[in-house]
């Protein structure tokens, strides 16, 4: 497939690279020296401190060599993808050739993980080998956002602690590391004025503990109940087939001051956990979710 937005583009680098190539050609032609034509030498006129310089014609060789450079360039060009769009005629790629060594790849691992078939995440999490490739994997590909500890960061959650957003199944966790997820929090401002947001943050807070303003948390229960229990559930304690976090334990994946809280209610936030079906095989799926289950679930 094209990386070009319009076939114009494909057409003007086409026209570029074969006419650079028609180019050399002529140059090298008009000197001729390979046809024994080749132009006498000629005094510039420049002369220096009795140093004269002249112009001599291009050698043969030079001339020969070039000619069969031009012709290579030919070769590649019809070969390979040189011309805008063009595939070429062995049709190769970059990309193919990426694919064809990452399949390598993945073949040459199969014997490591053979030994492991048939075991249930749950068996794979208390099997020191399988905890170590698994570790391996999750500092490759989710360290980067959930820490090399795993205990998350804003925006990202903390996976060692057993608060889950959607579930902690080792099938639930297996899920989400294939297919990903998409985490919203519907912005409130078209329902909420900033005043009634303040409300409800401080109603949050009063749930889990936290300082807050007495005089405000009986208004905010009020706009929490008609609003936010929608997904939070009338306990707050959350919904996991939405996504919608529990509100009463403490556990934030942003922050619990006020003021973000009321951000958040009045603008909003979405997370999105990118899948890796298309980046791990199944077994490596499977080895992750055993580890970041067994994260929470296995004594060390």
């Amino acid at each position: 497939m094209s990386d070009f937005l319009s076939s114009g583009w494909s057409y003007w680098i086409t026209i570029i690279a074969l006419g650079g190539v028609a180019f050399c050609i002529w140059l090298l032609f008009s000197q001729r020296s390979f046809l024994g034509k080749s132009p006498d030498m000629t005094d510039t006129g420049h002369e220096w401190d009795g140093i004269t310089e002249y112009n001599y014609p291009v050698p043969a060789w030079w001339t020969v060599m070039y000619l069969g450079l031009c012709a290579v360039g030919l070769g590649i060009m019809f070969l390979y993808p040189a011309l805008g769009s063009n595939p070429g005629k062995v049709g190769y790629t970059s990309a193919k050739q990426a694919e064809a060594e990452k399949q390598a790849y993945l073949e040459s691992l199969k014997p490591v993980y053979a030994k492991f078939d048939g075991m249930s995440i749950e068996q794979l999490a208390e099997n020191q080998d399988a905890r170590s490739i698994g570790e391996r994997l999750f500092l490759n590909n989710c360290a980067q956002c959930h820490g090399s500890d795993a205990k998350g960061s804003p925006n990202f959650p903390n996976l060692s602690d057993s608060d889950w957003l959607y579930g902690g199944s080792p099938d639930k966790i297996l899920e989400t590391i294939t297919n990903g997820r998409h985490g919203i929090m519907a912005p409130l401002g078209a329902v909420l004025k900033p005043d009634e947001a303040k409300q409800v943050a401080n109603y949050v807070r009063s749930l889990s503990g936290l300082s807050s303003d007495a005089t405000l948390v009986p208004l905010g229960e009020v706009k929490f109940k008609q609003i936010c229990a929608a997904c939070h559930g009338a306990d707050a304690k959350g919904n996991q087939l939405l996504g919608a976090p529990n509100l009463t334990d403490n556990i934030w994946l942003n922050s619990s001051s006020v003021d973000v809280i009321q951000k958040t209610i009045l603008e909003g936030r979405q997370g999105t956990m990118p899948a890796h079906k298309n980046i791990l095989t199944p077994e490596q799926i499977k080895m992750l979710a055993a580890y970041v289950w067994g994260l929470s679930n296995v004594k060390k």
